[in-house]
């Protein structure tokens, strides 16, 4: 599984809001296009009825295609757009609170930092791990997973771990040895924009390496 968080403000090299969001809107249609499993819109700068505008957009964007949408934390705005999920941030509301309010097929993911948060996000569809390696998105001092940190949130839940944090295409096989079933990415996303974008063709192969990789560890897990 791959999954694009999106930061418009990177996007943009002038900084202006008319520029980031044409060119937010640009990556989702090529995301889209290239069949990127899940969007994180993560645009926590954004006020309520500003969020939730852009959210409805991009909506229009992916409606009709397998790629699914959530939005970063905010429950209220995921289920006022009818957004596919949210995505959970650890020190957000209860999984099961979320649950309740919920419509059937909703997804819900939730960051996790190590293995007891990992154990406790029970309900979750999914787990964001993180943060692996350095990343730009992350202060320099931040506390690092590392793959052994990784492989043990794989490990102790029974549910898909996508890795985030520093993913660059050379490390895409190692968080996919370590068992993550996908990774969850800014910068990599951002890199193939001067390169005619998100491409299909590169999806494909990272899906390959993620697959190929993950098999691996699945034999790994079952040999006595």
């Amino acid at each position: 599984m791959m999954c694009l968080v999106t930061d418009r403000r990177r996007l943009a090299a002038s900084g202006a809001a008319s520029e980031a969001h044409a060119c937010l809107v640009a990556q989702i249609r090529q995301a889209v296009d290239a069949g990127i499993d899940l969007i994180q819109v993560r645009e926590r700068d954004l006020e309520t009825g500003e969020l939730a505008a852009l959210v409805t957009e991009l909506l229009a964007v992916t409606r009709a295609t397998p790629t699914r949408l959530v939005v970063n934390d905010r429950l209220d705005v995921a289920l006022a757009c009818g957004a596919d999920g949210v995505h959970l941030r650890g020190d957000s509301i209860p999984i099961a609170a979320a649950r309740r309010l919920a419509p059937a097929g909703f997804l819900i993911g939730r960051s996790v930092h190590g293995v007891a948060e990992a154990i406790a996000a029970a309900g979750a569809d999914y787990l964001i791990a993180g943060t692996v390696f350095a990343s730009a998105s992350k202060p320099a001092q931040a506390e690092r997973l590392g793959i052994a940190g990784l492989r043990s949130i794989v490990t102790a839940v029974d549910r898909p771990v996508l890795a985030i944090g520093g993913i660059a295409g050379d490390r895409v096989r190692d968080v996919a040895e370590a068992g993550a079933a996908g990774f969850a990415a800014i910068g990599l996303f951002m890199a193939a924009q001067s390169d005619a974008g998100v491409t299909g063709c590169r999806v494909v192969e990272l899906r390959q390496i993620v697959k190929s990789a993950r098999s691996r560890f699945d034999r790994l897990k079952t040999t006595p």
